[in-house]
């Protein structure tokens, strides 16, 4: 893991103060970006299961995007006042457990970073800078790391093979740039 320091968490701030204006547009932007680069990931949404209708209009997808989304951004604010991503206890098990009965994979994560960075790029406009990205591609690596650590620790509990590493349902599927 890298720095994230006080320039780190001003910029994070700085650009979350932007995004917090409209959060539902940012989170709808950022799952709808989820999609383009990889379409089968519709499949590991219930709510989004045979569903072609566009984000705006699932109401499910709304809700859980906005929780993602607050979610995601403000761990990353409380990184450098913990030391770590700070997400309760409970919700970091509840993570884990979600993530790995949903066969989430390592290339899972790489593509839900790219929309992240994406959205954030967007939604701060001329703001956004490399220092910028790399602060949150820091924010979202550590907190992709305890979700991590607890899919790990929940597959070895129940005698799993951990599935972070394993191919997933949109693993090899062409990425569009």
């Amino acid at each position: 893991m890298g720095l994230f320091g006080e320039k780190e968490e001003t910029l994070v701030k700085e650009s979350w103060e932007i995004l917090k204006q409209d959060i539902p547009r940012h989170s709808l932007r950022f799952f709808t970006i989820i999609f383009e680069i990889a379409p089968a990931a519709k499949g590991m949404f219930s709510f989004m299961e045979g569903s072609d209708e566009i984000p705006e209009n699932n109401f499910k997808l709304k809700s859980h995007a906005v929780k993602v989304f607050k979610m995601t951004c403000e761990s990353a604010i409380q990184l450098r006042e913990s030391g770590e991503v700070v997400v309760a206890a409970t919700t970091l098990k509840d993570l884990g457990s979600l993530h790995l009965k949903k066969g989430v994979i390592e290339a899972h994560f790489e593509v839900v970073k790219e929309a992240l960075l994406r959205t954030i790029e967007e939604g701060v406009g001329n703001k956004w800078g490399e220092d910028m990205g790399s602060a949150w591609s820091e924010a979202y690596d550590q907190l992709v790391a305890a979700i991590k650590a607890e899919m790990n620790s929940e597959a070895a509990a129940a005698q799993l093979p951990s599935s972070i590493s394993d191919d997933g349902p949109f693993d090899g599927e062409e990425q569009n740039q």
